[in-house]
């Protein structure tokens, strides 16, 4: 189920789930989770892409680990507000994952949040390896916070 707006998940979501964020890249997907409070995310981890079916399983282990309600999926807007080819890759995945699972969605906005994150690392002196590491995963957190401020 597709969702326009974050604060329609509240409404779809058993009480103490979690939210998913993704933050879908063509290499990899960083993902973060909600409190069950559905207040704060915190950045969890970077999944490699690999066969869909094999990142629908890893993200479905998630899913059950983690008690996930629904998930938050960034979408790249062009600074314009329009969208690109890279948002029909990411309506593509949705609806893959819409196959795999049976729990909400929605998009969030996620322009300049990798610049965001990236200019945060930077100010704390994170080394480029470092960055690499992190940035998918906290851009996810940083998606994801958006719409639980948004709700």
């Amino acid at each position: 189920m597709l969702l326009g707006n974050p604060s329609h998940l509240k409404h779809f979501i058993d009480l103490n789930k979690r939210l998913m964020g993704l933050d879908p890249g063509t290499k990899t997907i960083g993902i973060a989770l909600s409190d069950t409070s559905l207040k704060v995310a915190t950045p969890l981890l970077t999944l490699r892409r690999t066969k869909f079916k094999d990142d629908a399983a890893k993200i479905g282990k998630l899913i059950e680990e983690n008690r996930i309600g629904g998930f938050v999926i960034g979408l790249p807007l062009n600074m314009n507000g329009t969208e690109g080819p890279r948002c029909q890759s990411i309506r593509q995945l949705q609806k893959n994952l819409e196959g795999y699972f049976d729990i909400p969605t929605c998009f969030w906005d996620e322009r300049l949040s990798t610049v965001a994150v990236t200019r945060t690392l930077l100010e704390a002196d994170a080394s480029r390896k470092r960055r690499a590491e992190v940035v998918d995963k906290m851009a996810a957190a940083y998606i994801l916070q958006g719409a639980l401020d948004a709700m």
